[in-house]
This record gives C-alpha cells, sequence and structure tokens, in this order.
C-alpha cells in the first residue's frame, strides 16, 4: 500500500539519497531539506511504500506571493510508471493551495518527455525556456505553469 504525507525531519536523508541517485552531483542535500521542512512558506510531501516501510517519491513546493515554485519531483525508479508521480504532484497541488498557492510552476529538462507529459496532463502549460538551465548535461529548461483564471 502507497501513502501520501507530509515530509518530517526524518525522511531527508532518504529523500536526499533520491535526489543523488537522480540528479547526480546537482542532487539537494540532506541539509537542503532539513532546511526547506523549517519554511513556514514550503510544503514538502512524500509516498511511501507501507509494505517495504521505504520512501520511495517527494515533492516539494515553496510558495512565493502566491505562486508555488516547485521544487523537487522525484520518483524511485523502481515505481515509475505507476501513477506514483501523478498522486503525489496531485497531492502537493492541494496542499499547496491550502498555504496560498494560487498558480504552480516549475522547470524540467527538455529531455524528460515522461515528466512533460504528466505535468501537460495536470494542465500545467509551457511558457518559455531557461536555456542552459540543467548541467550534467547541459540542457535547457521547459518552464511549466498553472495559473488558476482570475475571478471577478
Amino acid at each position: 500500500m502507497i501513502i501520501y504525507e507530509h515530509m518530517k525531519i526524518s525522511d531527508c536523508a532518504k529523500a536526499a539519497e533520491l535526489e543523488s541517485v537522480i540528479f547526480g552531483r546537482d542532487a539537494w542535500t540532506k541539509e537542503d531539506f532539513e532546511e526547506s521542512l523549517c519554511c513556514d512558506y514550503a510544503v514538502y510531501v512524500v509516498a511511501r511504500d507501507m509494505e517495504k516501510d521505504a520512501l520511495i517519491a517527494c515533492a516539494g513546493i515553496r510558495n512565493m506571493c502566491g505562486d508555488g515554485d516547485i521544487t523537487n519531483v522525484l520518483v524511485d525508479k523502481t515505481y515509475r510508471e505507476h501513477g506514483i508521480a501523478e498522486h503525489l504532484l496531485k497531492y502537493l497541488i492541494r496542499e499547496g493551495t491550502a498555504i496560498g498557492v494560487r498558480n504552480f510552476t516549475l522547470e524540467v529538462r527538455k529531455s524528460n518527455t515522461p515528466a512533460i507529459h504528466l505535468y501537460e496532463k495536470l494542465g500545467f502549460v509551457s511558457e518559455g525556456i531557461r536555456p542552459g538551465f540543467y548541467d550534467n548535461p547541459k540542457e535547457d529548461a521547459i518552464i511549466f505553469w498553472m495559473r488558476k483564471p482570475e475571478t471577478a
């Protein structure tokens, strides 16, 4: 059984390990995750495989005056293509909305086709490119936004 919940300080080492496997030298450290958890304008969530007692995914958002910057979306490679990222992002968006986020943004590698399809499925729209944003290897980032309609 997979459950989704808020990240705890005790999850930071595993989140950093997961990020290191996925992003290598550009990965966040345990301290980066711990620092982010201490911010009252941020929400970090995780997915756990309860049968294996394992943290299998995490994602985070920072509320910047109503715009939510999604900073991380990580899923353990053995759990990909099972809807974990979609459920995790939906949960993150609900939790972000609860702290006042109205619009959501993120960057993704131009070559990350599975993530791009997921973001588009969730309603994100490409609004630009950040040239050379990623290192190892150097690659452009696509900037995605999910904007809530203005109300009168």
